[in-house]
């Protein structure tokens, strides 16, 4: 498994990461088995949320990783919070971020987190609650590493200014059909298409800028939740560049896929969020696929790109 360094976080990082949204649908075996193949594949990075499935997917984690009879030391979990859909809003405030974190610790049944994301963003967040939520959670130990989740630039630079610990981690949409974190700037002045418009406020720069490392979420999807463009009749091209690039490196498409957003050298991770041990194993594949410069360019093109 390729590995990547995180500045100021943990070190050997997989490149890819293991979703947890939809452990729920599987029974504890299963996803103590699904555990264990993604630690065998060198995917011992999980990613989790306290909204996920109203928090059941941190707790068949943790009730999967006990019977999967993996070393808590030996695997890297993350969670995230304040995103409330209980009740219809996002909240930052230090008594939830506070309350989410042993609320997330006692459904996986765990002493502490490794990172702790901030779930998109609170539109009234005061910095200084959360900067002191993080000062507590740093000094009793519970977590070790802090980000955030769809947070913009100067949200991303104001939260900076307060905090005492490194931000390093953005968990951002990024895909082949879902590519906005760079489109912009190839269109730059372009008035005969909307992709010149700034949709992300030059994220992805400014986090490689801070040393940031962005996660890829929705890796093989497009739209916010519109599916798998793999096989879509509405990607005919690109899928067609996938198959032949597939079939030159012996990968699946899939592979080629992820493979194509580990080439970006901003080092991204990518959160893979199968189920099924075969499809990760697909997916890990990519680890081994170094894509020329031009394969790169070519599957961007095939997604419906063009060159200005």
């Amino acid at each position: 498994m390729k590995t990547i360094h995180v500045t100021n976080g943990p070190q050997a990082a997989p490149a890819i990461v293991l979703g947890c949204m939809r452990m729920p649908a599987l029974t504890t075996d299963d996803a103590a088995r699904v555990i264990q193949n993604a630690v065998e594949l060198g995917v011992n990075f999980f990613d989790n949320a306290t909204c996920y499935a109203d928090g059941e997917s941190e707790v068949r984690f943790g009730t999967a990783l006990k019977q999967s009879g993996i070393r808590r030391e030996n695997i890297t979990v993350q969670t995230k919070c304040g995103l409330c859909l209980d009740r219809n809003e996002f909240d930052w405030t230090k008594e939830t971020i506070l309350s989410s974190v042993e609320d997330s610790l006692r459904r996986m049944k765990l002493d502490y987190l490794d990172i702790l994301l901030l779930h998109r963003p609170d539109l009234i967040f005061e910095p200084e609650q959360v900067a002191d939520a993080f000062d507590c959670l740093e000094k009793s130990g519970k977590v070790k590493y802090f980000g955030v989740s769809n947070v913009s630039t100067l949200q991303l630079a104001l939260l900076k200014q307060y905090v005492n610990q490194p931000l390093i981690f953005n968990q951002l949409q990024f895909s082949l059909a879902q590519s906005q974190l760079i489109d912009q700037a190839l269109y730059l002045n372009n008035l005969g298409t909307e992709r010149s418009i700034c949709r992300d406020d030059g994220i992805l720069d400014y986090c490689r800028l801070h040393h940031i490392t962005v996660q890829a979420w929705s890796p093989l999807q497009y739209g916010m939740f519109k599916g798998c463009f793999l096989d879509d009749p509405n990607f005919p091209e690109l899928n067609q560049v996938l198959l032949s690039l597939a079939e030159k490196y012996h990968v699946s498409k899939a592979a080629i896929a992820i493979a194509w957003i580990l080439r970006h050298p901003a080092n991204m991770q990518a959160i893979a969020g199968t189920m099924n041990p075969a499809h990760l194993r697909d997916i890990c594949e990519a680890s081994n696929v170094a894509l020329t410069h031009h394969e790169w360019y070519q599957l961007y093109l095939a997604s419906g790109k063009f060159l200005p």
